[in-house]
């Protein structure tokens, strides 16, 4: 090709503001077609899950395919539950952000079957490498929602201590680790985790998730290497839900397929699945930790979703993007999905389901109070002073201890 016709190519996401969104282009696998190899299946024989679609909830919102977990219907229910907190609190929060009673929040509406479905799978002692949209994670684990709350109004009961922006959990009793807002550093770090794990002969396993366009820095592909050259007992998983901050998925993809695909490159088991469906997130999750535990290496998961909000309170979606977009997402809303599947099993109906989620709201809003009366981030108290040179150094130079002296702490 002479240079007169060479043209410079920038991916372009098939929608801007003022169009009609319409995802007819999306050629997406019905659910239940997909096939469910056995956990030691040969990661290059994977190569049609990385480009199909694991899903199990079908259009009638009934359970079919090979993939479905057969949970019970209890087990549906607690996801539901699960789900729906999220989704109250993350509503909660950003109204609190609004009025000033905190400087940053991220929601995860639409993506609250990502965090859920997996944490559920996983053990309790498997380690958590997140990112900062798995907010049902920690729900799903246990964690006290007033301590959540203090953490990002940054009060005295913080137990980061103000050093972390809200919603930068962590949790160490949870095997959940501290959230970075440096992207992509915890996949390495999933990575050398179960690296150690299997070193020391455990059977627990670390999984760790990243946004789309996370993949496009070079921890990404670090760890990836890592994981395929010792097998190490990890999932990697990457949260396609189209848009980085203002980035269409298109810039981090370029002309792979799908980031599934991504991962049979470094001989990794690689699976796409519809991340807007419990059933499917939960079987993904649960195969893949399978295979992790019997020796068989790393699973890369694209888990297919949409952010149906902003970014985080900083971004503003409609100057990128249609407002309708998220409304004909062609994969639904996951706790609508997982509602009407509980419906239809005759388990669940829609004077339960406002039931609980006034439950929840009066949970929030209780909770909240609580946090509140360990102080406020504007009136205090925070975290007392001295803390400043704690959780550093196991033993603190003379330079600190001359500061310290100096501040009278």
């Amino acid at each position: 090709m002479s240079n007169g016709d060479t043209r410079f190519h920038v991916p372009a996401p098939p929608f801007r503001p003022g169009d009609t969104p319409d995802f007819s282009h999306l050629k997406l696998p019905k659910a239940g077609e997909a096939k469910r190899p056995d956990p030691s299946v040969a990661a290059a024989e994977t190569q049609d899950l990385a480009l199909g679609l694991v899903g199990v909830l079908d259009h009638n919102h009934q359970a079919v395919g090979e993939w479905d977990p057969k949970v019970s219907a209890d087990v549906l229910r607690e996801g539901l539950s699960h789900m729906v907190l999220t989704r109250i609190y993350d509503e909660r929060m950003l109204k609190l952000q609004r009025q000033g009673k905190m400087s940053f929040y991220m929601k995860s509406t639409g993506e609250e079957s990502v965090a859920v479905a997996a944490a559920m799978a996983l053990r309790d002692d498997d380690m958590i490498f997140p990112s900062y949209r798995q907010q049902g994670m920690l729900f799903a684990r246990g964690r006290d929602i007033v301590d959540m709350m203090c953490h990002c109004i940054s009060n005295s009961r913080d137990n980061l201590k103000g050093r972390q922006l809200p919603v930068h959990y962590t949790w160490a009793e949870g095997h959940f680790f501290s959230i970075s807002g440096n992207l992509g550093t915890q996949f390495p770090q999933a990575v050398g985790y179960a690296m150690a794990c299997a070193y020391k002969k455990e059977d627990r396993i670390a999984a760790s998730w990243i946004g789309d366009g996370t993949t496009a820095e070079g921890d990404f592909h670090g760890a990836l290497t890592l994981a395929s050259t010792y097998r190490a007992p990890s999932i990697l998983n990457v949260v396609n839900n189209q848009w980085a901050i203002s980035s269409y998925q298109g810039i981090a993809l370029g002309d792979a397929p799908t980031f599934a695909a991504k991962g049979l490159g470094y001989g990794l088991a690689s699976l796409r699945v519809d991340g807007n469906d419990f059933l499917a997130v939960y079987a993904a999750t649960q195969w893949a930790a399978e295979r992790a535990r019997a020796g068989h290496g790393t699973t890369l998961l694209e888990l297919f979703t949409y952010r149906a909000d902003a970014h985080s309170t900083s971004d503003d979606p409609s100057k990128y993007r249609p407002k309708t977009e998220g409304d004909v997402w062609p994969l639904g809303d996951p706790i609508e999905r997982l509602k009407q599947h509980l419906i239809g099993m005759g388990e669940w109906d829609e004077e339960r389901h406002a039931a609980l989620e006034e439950q929840m709201t009066q949970l929030v809003v209780k909770s909240y109070k609580e946090a509140e009366s360990f102080g406020t981030l504007h009136e205090g108290p925070l975290a007392p002073t001295q803390t400043i040179f704690e959780d550093v150094y196991a033993e603190q130079d003379w330079r600190l201890k001359r500061q310290r002296q100096d501040l009278g702490v």
